[in-house]
């Protein structure tokens, strides 16, 4: 049982942050699309540069384990705020959908912010220094 605590956390996080990781490298290749999708909705595209930051650096980090509490927080918010900009059109079946997966993944984010990152993280390693 002790092996499942110490790699279901791992495995949990990077389950969880994937799917930033994939979107941010996306974003990047995609950039001019992205910019124009996101002014269509009324958000400044000069942002996305920090988008893209918040979402490749927050994965590697929770992948990692490295500070998992504050970065959870920052991309639980991070999630909520997206959910509500760009999925908040409920009449919308598919927009619905999306507004709720990004509410889920804001709770399992706060699942690490209460938890933390579990024994194979870089935070665990740290804190036995």
């Amino acid at each position: 049982m002790k092996t499942l605590e110490n790699y279901l956390p791992l495995l949990s996080r990077f389950f969880l942050s994937a799917i930033f990781l994939i979107a941010g490298i996306s974003k990047i290749s995609q950039y001019a699309g992205t910019q124009g999708y996101m002014e269509s909705v009324g958000v400044p595209g000069q942002l996305l540069p920090l988008v893209i930051a918040t979402e490749v650096l927050g994965s590697l980090a929770i992948i990692m384990g490295f500070k998992t509490r504050w970065v959870a927080f920052l991309l639980a918010g991070f999630s909520v705020v997206s959910a509500i900009l760009f999925h908040s059109n409920m009449a919308d079946q598919m927009q619905s959908i999306l507004f709720m997966k990004n509410i889920a993944i804001a709770g399992g984010f706060l699942l690490l912010v209460a938890h933390g990152a579990g024994a194979l993280s870089l935070d665990n390693h740290f804190s036995k220094k």
